[in-house]
């Protein structure tokens, strides 16, 4: 079966934003990440054994702003990085070198994100097996008495707010995907109690570390808190919280108690917002102190856990005016030139910490202030990919704002077993990631505001009432499904009523033999449809040419994409009402139809799946993903007026 609003730094001081070349620049989160990817853990490349570089968290932060820039652009080189990093230190039996799991260091854990992001998108089964490790770890992690999890052995009784992004994230990410649905409470616990350790009352603000047995020279005696307000410690945590919540039960009886958190957490953190550069302090509280400065991790940090919150829905969109404040503050304070598409990312504290030898770390502000400032310092650069990729996502037109597009999941309704050994449904999927999934489609319809949503029954007036836009994809074979659900007449009447009221039908099929098709036209027939029992573009191994199909200038759906890759395709007879949309060599390939109120778009492949727009496979001159970006414009603009 077969399975950009732009910010540069040009802009920012008022000079042009085009390049030497006359082209648009890349937008800050790219350019940032390719500067990344030439100048960090290089000396990852020359790792032999275990006395090459350490297995470290910093990197895992680089990686994260990686991912998601790979996912907004679709260019495979980004997760080539991410998959190379990660290949240096876990072997074909999914061992992790230089990784010690007896030192129960928390920070260790946080790399566990990259290997769930290469599992889910590639299904080598050694990036699970390293990760469950890193999970094993966890389940063994020595616990404060109220069931905190130390941040390392070394620091016994000790619960820092830098473990919190450390360690949950993944935990919640590993818990989702392996069905451990008791880890959740331990998670909501571990926010709960964190907070409930370092929150200042006066303030509102949360102290770097905590020591239950209040024995650290720094601990206060009576709290058991650390002395001062790390600007970065408060930003690992509020972006614990928005990244742990995106695998967080949404049924959850805690889950508002962290969505509360997180608002706390964002309201202080907007409090405490300079007001003059639009950034954070290293101290937060202390911004007239001497010797305190304007710091970029953290003020990254912030950006991207009030943006992100504000997406996702668990803060008020009243967040953005801080948001937006501090990433023109971000770029201002921050940013300069390195070079055509690359900027550097300047004022990170390199590091800070509670305790430890030889170096006594005591929490004062004097210690604060003794720690190195650098320049490009990858807790910062990941963080600040992070905050301008949700930016540049925010800046994103949301023209489908009050849409939902549905896709169905009775027609296409395979099943395979998942990691946890049970039955998952899989093919063309919003939450799959692998080559066969629609993750890629369902972002790029969130990103223009348009909510997602599953039909996993037979389609009826009743249960599209809430759809404005309806995917049917590669209905079933015999082959496919024990008991395919097939298209019949009544099911086709169900939806042309819809279509005909304002519905816009997608109909994504396949070539003869990986589809059924003389049934299913029963329904593209009624708008003068009629699919081919026909396989067109066979394509020899990796000769994708055999593939390309030439979109002509004036296109009227793909009005950026000249070039994409289609192969084994159905071909389409399109009588009136319908239209041929695009052909190529007197075959159609796509056609449309007006129906009433309702439009029908039906293309032979469903070309739109991860495979095909990820970047990871084709070669650079097939747009595939720009042509996935076109056809959701186009979708969204024949959807019904938003009320």
């Amino acid at each position: 079966m077969k399975r950009s609003f732009l910010y540069t730094t040009a802009a920012a001081i008022g000079l042009t934003i085009l390049s030497q070349s006359g082209f648009a620049q890349k937008k800050l989160s790219e350019q940032l990440t390719l500067t990344a990817m030439e100048t960090l853990f290089q000396d990852t490349t020359a790792l032999k054994d275990a006395k090459g570089p350490k297995w470290t968290y910093d990197m895992g932060v680089v990686l994260e702003g990686a991912a998601v820039v790979w996912r907004n652009t679709g260019d495979g080189k980004y997760f080539k990085y991410i998959q190379n990093a990660m290949d240096t230190y876990v072997d074909k039996e999914g061992n992790i070198r230089t990784y010690k799991p007896e030192d129960f260091n928390i920070d260790n854990v946080k790399n566990g994100r990259s290997l769930l992001l290469l599992y889910k998108v590639t299904g080598q089964a050694k990036y699970l097996t390293a990760a469950t490790k890193l999970y094993n770890q966890l389940q063994n992690q020595p616990r404060t008495k109220a069931g905190g999890f130390w941040h390392k052995k070394i620091y016994p009784n000790q619960m820092w707010l830098d473990g919190l992004y450390m360690g949950e994230p993944f935990y919640a990410e590993y818990a989702k995907l392996m069905k451990k649905d008791e880890a959740f409470d331990d998670i909501a616990k571990q926010f709960i109690l964190m907070e409930k350790v370092s929150r200042d009352p006066k303030t509102g603000l949360l102290y770097h570390g905590y020591d239950e047995s209040r024995a650290e020279r720094w601990a206060n005696k009576t709290t058991g808190q650390s002395p001062n307000f790390w600007g970065r410690a408060m930003g690992w945590y509020i972006m614990a919280l928005v990244d742990v919540l995106d695998n967080f039960p949404a049924n959850h009886p805690k889950r508002a108690e962290l969505i509360a958190i997180l608002n706390r957490t964002a309201t202080v953190t907007v409090k405490y917002q300079d007001p003059k550069s639009g950034v954070w302090f290293d101290i937060m509280d202390m911004p007239a102190r001497k010797g305190n400065y304007l710091e970029s991790s953290a003020s990254s940090m912030f950006v991207y856990g009030l943006a992100k919150g504000v997406r996702k829905g668990y803060l008020s969109p009243s967040f953005m005016v801080a948001a937006k404040k501090g990433f023109a503050g971000l770029k201002k304070e921050f940013v300069e030139s390195a070079g055509t598409d690359r900027i550097n990312l300047t004022k990170t504290v390199s590091v800070s910490g509670l305790g430890g030898k030889p170096k006594y770390r005591d929490g004062s502000f004097e210690y604060y202030m003794s720690e190195k400032v650098i320049t490009n310092d990858p807790k910062g650069v990941g963080s600040f990919i992070c905050a301008a990729a949700e930016m540049e996502i925010a800046a994103l037109p949301k023209t489908g704002k009050g849409l939902t597009v549905t896709v169905d999941n009775f027609f296409n309704n395979e099943y395979m077993t998942g990691p946890a050994g049970d039955k998952i449904p899989f093919h063309y999927v919003w939450e799959e990631d692998d080559n066969n999934g629609f993750s890629l489609f369902g972002k790029i319809f969130n990103d223009a505001g348009v909510k997602t949503s599953t039909l996993k029954s037979a389609p009826t007036a009743a249960n599209l009432k809430g759809s404005n836009i309806y995917i049917i994809v590669d209905p079933d074979t015999e082959k496919e499904t024990a008991n395919p659900n097939f298209m019949n007449a009544a099911h086709a009447k169900q939806v042309a009523e819809w279509v005909k009221a304002g519905g816009v039908l997608v109909l994504l099929l396949n070539d003869a033999g990986n589809c059924e098709i003389s049934k299913f036209n029963v329904l593209p027939e009624i708008f003068g449809i009629h699919f081919n029992e026909d396989s067109r573009n066979k394509v020899q191994g990796a000769n994708f040419e055999q593939g390309a199909i030439k979109i002509p200038a004036g296109n009227t759906i793909f009005k950026t994409a000249k070039k994409v890759y289609i192969k084994e395709i159905s071909t389409i007879v399109a009588k009136t009402p319908a239209a041929a949309a695009l052909t190529d060599n007197g075959d159609v390939i796509i056609a449309t139809a007006k129906y009433g109120k309702g439009t029908v778009f039906a293309v032979g492949d469903p070309w739109f799946y991860n495979e095909y727009i990820d970047g990871r496979k084709l070669p650079a001159d097939f747009e595939n993903f720009k042509a996935t970006n076109d056809l959701v414009n186009w979708l969204i603009k024949q959807a019904p007026a938003k009320k």
